[in-house]
């Protein structure tokens, strides 16, 4: 609505006197209706002629003297129309802190400043809106076009975190805590912000006033304050300002002790700016989750067993149990986690291992011994010199000693072709192995050795180049590689 000069009160006129200034304002009033009788009897007794200026006002501040005050309504009316035009959501308020004062003057001098107090005026903030702000602990943080928008922007805070079902049925709860909660469902039981927020009604300047969704990032993101910060591996001051949206100026000024050529080294304590959000959401809830009891394993020796031989004599199964948690989370992040109460559903079962302990001589325990008194491998299987080395070498041991690998039979001992002396031994669980190069054999075939006893010296009898021993292994006749075997 436009403003309109009020033609009946000549005397004192305002624009939309707020209520703490009605006192003052019928005391200015009534002194302007003694002012004006004083002024007509004047005039009756020397018959001068009587002149009316207008003192303008913003709050406290004096702007000027004009002669016209039509000029100053044209002024305020043209204002509001384009500010209703520019925020056709906002309710505007004009010239709410802009007093029009009359004063009565026999002599009328040059003393028109209408120019001086619209240039004046316009960099009063005179515009206003009606809004509402949401404040937080006494301080507003953002403006709202209505009370609506305000709660809608609270309940969306809120919803990012909670499900929007699950929220609302709790607003309709009738606080029935001993309802029951089923399996994969929760209920939530309160829900409350760690700060204190209030709607409060004010008047702002219009771009001050905010959408929903823009009142929801900043509620979020919340506000800048000083954090300390310590210097990480490979940080400089520019990364350390860049990281925090600050420039290196802005971070030298926050750290007066440093200057652009200070050295900063890790551990080192700095000030920065970081967000911190004005406000958090705190929701408990209850629920039930149907989880899985891992099952035991347990191994059992049997003597009836060859060692080295083991089976599964019953599979595992695994449990299930219900467990009822109490939840805390601020800001859908984990915070508290508490059982109310479980119970097991369906009980785990036992995986058990028998494993056999029963050793003869002549049987290997499966785990291959090194066959060396120290030593070094010189040379391992694979592809050498143009051909397929079957073993690995094993040269420099602290003496010539070469040892059986593991219990077994000697199934060969003498010697073959390119491997010179060479001995052979059956593990007689599926595994055997070779001892080439000997410079000498302390076994004979059909003898029962153990592990780790002397079968012969090392030496380099057959295709061998320097002292050493070559070791050969397979199993269920297939050759293999004996570092799979060997714990080197």
């Amino acid at each position: 609505m436009l403003v309109q000069r009020n033609q009946s009160d000549q005397q004192h006129l305002r624009f939309q006197i707020p209520k703490k200034k009605a006192i003052q304002t019928c005391l200015m009033f009534i002194l302007a209706l003694m002012v004006v009788f004083t002024l007509t009897n004047t005039i009756k007794a020397n018959e001068q002629p009587v002149h009316t200026i207008y003192h303008i006002y913003v709050d406290d501040d004096y702007l000027g003297v004009i002669e016209d005050d039509e000029s100053i309504y044209e002024y305020l009316n043209q204002l509001e129309v384009e500010h209703e035009e520019k925020f056709p959501d906002l309710s505007i308020a004009v010239g709410e802190n802009v007093r029009v004062v009359p004063e009565f003057v026999f002599n009328k001098e040059d003393e028109d400043e209408i120019e001086e107090v619209l240039t004046m005026l316009e960099d009063e903030a005179i515009v206003q809106a009606e809004a509402v702000a949401l404040v937080v602990n006494d301080k507003p943080v953002v403006y709202l076009a209505s009370t609506e928008e305000a709660e809608e922007a609270l309940e969306l805070l809120i919803t990012q975190y909670i499900d929007e079902d699950q929220y609302e049925q709790f607003l309709d709860s009738d606080g029935n805590e001993d309802e029951q909660v089923e399996v994969g469902e929760k209920k939530i039981m309160d829900v409350t912000l760690t700060e204190e927020v209030t709607e409060e009604n004010v008047l702002v300047l219009p771009d001050e006033v905010v959408t929903v969704s823009d009142a929801i990032e900043k509620l979020n993101k919340g506000v800048l304050e000083e954090q300390p910060y310590s210097v990480q591996e490979g940080d400089v001051l520019g990364t350390i300002a860049n990281d925090h949206d600050l420039s290196t100026s802005e971070l030298l000024e926050l750290n007066s002790e440093l200057d652009t050529d200070s050295v900063i080294r890790v551990g080192d304590e700095m000030k920065v700016k970081a967000y911190k959000p004005v406000v958090k959401v705190l929701s408990t809830y209850v629920t039930k989750q149907e989880e899985e009891i891992p099952y035991e394993t347990e191994v059992r020796e049997d003597d009836s067993m060859f060692k080295g031989d083991q089976k599964v004599t019953q599979e595992g199964q695994a449990g299930v149990q219900v467990l009822e948690y109490e939840v805390t989370e601020e800001n859908g992040s984990l915070t508290k986690r508490e059982i109310l109460s479980e119970k097991v559903t369906k009980e785990p079962v036992k995986k058990v291992i028998t494993k056999g302990t029963k050793v003869i001589p002549s049987r290997g325990s499966g785990t291959l011994g090194w066959p060396a008194v120290g030593g070094y491998i010189s040379s391992y299987q694979g592809n050498r010199w143009g051909r397929f080395h079957r073993g690995i070498d094993i040269a420099r041991p602290s003496n010539y000693n070469i040892l059986a690998a593991d219990n077994g039979t000697v199934t060969f001992a003498g010697t073959q072709g390119g491997y010179g002396n060479l001995v052979r031994i059956n593990h007689n669980n599926g595994m055997e192995t070779l001892y080439a190069h000997l410079a000498s054999i302390d076994v004979s075939v059909g003898q029962t050795v153990s592990k780790g006893q002397k079968i012969g010296v090392m030496g380099q009898t057959g295709n061998s180049t320097g002292i050493h021993l070559h070791f050969e292994v397979y199993e269920n006749g297939q050759l293999k590689n004996p570092m799979d075997y060997l714990n080197y």
